[in-house]
């Protein structure tokens, strides 16, 4: 009786190692697909760094762009004095200043290696060639002063000069206006009185037959203002006395 049993045994164990050998089994990585899964960060990585670079690039491009735009166009700067000015400016220092006191423009530097070949030479001694530098810069910062003042004085002279020739421009033109503006009041004058002679005979036709119309205005003598002494007296002996003593009073009231 006890061999069946451990036939039922050898049996059950039969089947679990059946079992156990039926369960399915994971399949092992490909080492080419565990390769690209070790790259795709590394290719992750280096597209953002790559990405990174071309903004960093565009960044550096706009940047070089705004550098490379004009800069906005400065203020004017104030206008060079002309060459003429400064041709006049130089020729008026020649003759009133550096001519007449026979300036000339020597440097301390130079002074001082003049002088340093001279003691070099054994012709004055140090000391000797110190007080003359001294008495040199001395003297000459004293004339330069007064080269500075004559030249203050000289261009406040040719200021006053310019001012003057200026104001004389000015009265010369305000004259000539005038005399033109006088000279066309009288052709005007004379012109007018022209006219009123050609034109009296037959002003005076009208004003006759006017004041035999009664017409017109009561002062018997039309333009009367505009005519001459001449005219006024051909005008009179055509007048009544009522008409005179009209004119008689206008010339009271304007006398």
């Amino acid at each position: 009786m006890p061999q069946p049993r451990r036939s039922s045994q050898k049996k059950g164990g039969g089947a679990a190692s059946q079992g156990r050998a039926k369960k399915p089994k994971t399949p092992p990585r490909s080492p080419a697909s565990s390769a690209g899964a070790a790259k795709s960060p590394a290719r992750r990585a280096r597209t953002s760094q790559a990405k990174g670079g071309t903004s960093q690039a565009k960044g550096g491009t706009s940047r070089a762009r705004k550098q490379s735009r004009p800069a906005p166009a400065a203020a004017k700067a104030p206008e060079d004095i002309s060459a003429k000015t400064v041709a006049e400016l130089r020729e008026a220092l020649s003759a009133r200043l550096i001519d007449p006191l026979e300036l000339v423009m020597l440097t301390r530097e130079r002074i001082e290696e003049a002088v340093g070949d001279a003691v070099t030479l054994g012709r004055v001694t140090a000391d000797d060639a110190q007080e003359l530098v001294g008495g040199l810069l001395e003297r000459g910062r004293k004339q330069t002063n007064d080269v500075l003042g004559d030249l203050e004085g000289l261009l406040a002279r040719g200021r006053d000069e310019l001012e003057g020739r200026a104001g004389s421009a000015r009265k010369r033109g305000s004259d000539a206006a005038r005399r033109a503006r006088k000279q066309v009041e009288d052709a005007t004058a004379r012109a007018r009185n022209e006219a009123a002679k050609q034109a009296d005979p037959v002003l005076a036709k009208v004003d006759r037959a006017r004041r035999a119309g009664g017409i017109g205005p009561s002062f018997p003598i039309t333009g009367y203002d505009d005519l001459t002494a001449a005219q006024v007296q051909g005008r009179l002996s055509d007048l009544t006395p009522a008409e005179l003593r009209k004119v008689r009073d206008y010339e009271r009231r304007h006398a």
